[in-house]
C-alpha cells in the first residue's frame, strides 16, 4: 500500500485514504456509464428523452436520423441501464430509466453551460 502524507492522513474523513477510491467494478461500470454519454448522439437522444416518453419514429425525427441508427443508439442506452421502453400494441416508447439518469444529465448540463456561458 502507498505511503500517504500526514495531512492527508488528518481529515476529519474517519475512513481509511484507501476507502475513498471507489473498487475496481464500480469504477468500470461508471466509467461504461459515462463512456455512454461522451457519445452525442445519445446525449441528444437522453435529452429528448428528459422530457417524455418517445418512439424511435420521434426520436428519429428530432434527433435527424434514421429511425434504425438510433434504434442502435437506443440498444446501447438500453444495456447500460439508461433508458427502458415499454410496448404499446406495436409501438415501442422509450424513457429515462430513472431519476438517476435525469440527475447525472441535468448535473452535467449544467457544468458545462457554466464553463461554457452563453453570449447574448
Amino acid at each position: 500500500m502507498a505511503n500517504f502524507e500526514p495531512d492527508i492522513l488528518q481529515r476529519d474523513d474517519p475512513r481509511e485514504p484507501q476507502q475513498w477510491v471507489v473498487d475496481d467494478q464500480t469504477a468500470a461500470g461508471l466509467a461504461e456509464t459515462f463512456q455512454a454519454l461522451a457519445d452525442p448522439t445519445r446525449v441528444r437522444i437522453i435529452s429528448a428523452l428528459m422530457e417524455t416518453e418517445l418512439c424511435v419514429y420521434d426520436l428519429a425525427r428530432l434527433v435527424g436520423m434514421s429511425q434504425s441508427a438510433v434504434s442502435h443508439q437506443l440498444r446501447i442506452l438500453r444495456s447500460l441501464g439508461l433508458v427502458k421502453f415499454r410496448k404499446e400494441g406495436r409501438t415501442v416508447h422509450y424513457s429515462l430509466d430513472d431519476d438517476h439518469i435525469r440527475d447525472l444529465f441535468q448535473r452535467g448540463l449544467e457544468h458545462y453551460n457554466h464553463r461554457n456561458p452563453k453570449e447574448g
